[in-house]
């Protein structure tokens, strides 16, 4: 072989060697742009968790403010078959006041039944504190339950004379509120024959008994 023709022969070689590589860094190149980058995924998913719990976090709040809610006591109120009212004769006489909790949840009475007799200007006054200063008395009255307040007319000046009528309120939470009412009782219609005068009336309790003690006509 002459030595101009192993001078070409190296050459075309070299130039082969040139061209393959070239073709090999494009390659490599092309794969690695359109491998996507491993982070993008995770990134994700952590943003699809952190969504998940947002959502969740927020219905477990707006659930435990149903919950809430529901467990809310609402206020009592009177009416002509809720509220009846009888009398006892004899040294300890006295007129008892009976609410009847008649719907299927708890309901909240505040200190006394606000009692207006013969459409009187104001009402009976209270035996635990004045209007003014209330003792705070919160009673929750169960489903169909009842609650009592006693009027005690053991003395000429307190049993006073025959009454015809009475207008009922129920205290709100303050001095100056009233939940509902008011209601008015006429007892010719009912067939009662209650007297009252210069008395007045205890607070709610959950028992007869524990009302005639409050209005010291009790044993």
């Amino acid at each position: 072989m002459t030595a101009r023709r192993s001078r070409h022969r190296s050459a075309a070689y070299a130039a082969l060697a040139l061209g393959l590589a070239g073709s090999l860094a494009l390659t490599g190149c092309n794969s690695h742009s359109s491998k996507k980058p491993k982070t993008s995924k995770k990134s994700s998913s952590s943003s699809s968790k952190s969504k998940k719990r947002r959502i969740i976090g927020g219905g477990a709040a707006a659930a435990g403010a149903g919950a809430a809610a529901s467990r809310r006591v609402p206020d009592c109120f009177p009416s002509t078959y809720k509220v009846t009212f009888s009398q006892q004769s004899g040294p300890d006489s006295h007129v008892t006041v009976k609410f009847k909790n008649t719907t299927s949840r708890d309901c909240k009475l505040y200190n006394a039944p606000l009692l207006r007799f013969n459409n009187a200007k104001s009402p009976l006054p209270l035996l635990q504190g004045t209007p003014g200063h209330l003792d705070g008395t919160r009673l929750t009255v169960p489903a169909h339950g009842y609650a009592y307040a006693v009027i005690p007319t053991n003395s000429a000046a307190t049993k006073g004379t025959e009454q015809k009528s009475v207008a009922i309120d129920f205290m709100g939470v303050s001095a100056s509120s009233v939940t509902h009412g008011p209601v008015t009782v006429d007892f010719a219609e009912k067939r009662l024959h209650l007297s009252v005068g210069k008395t007045k009336v205890t607070n709610w309790t959950s028992s007869v008994h524990g009302a005639q003690l409050a209005a010291g006509v009790g044993k």
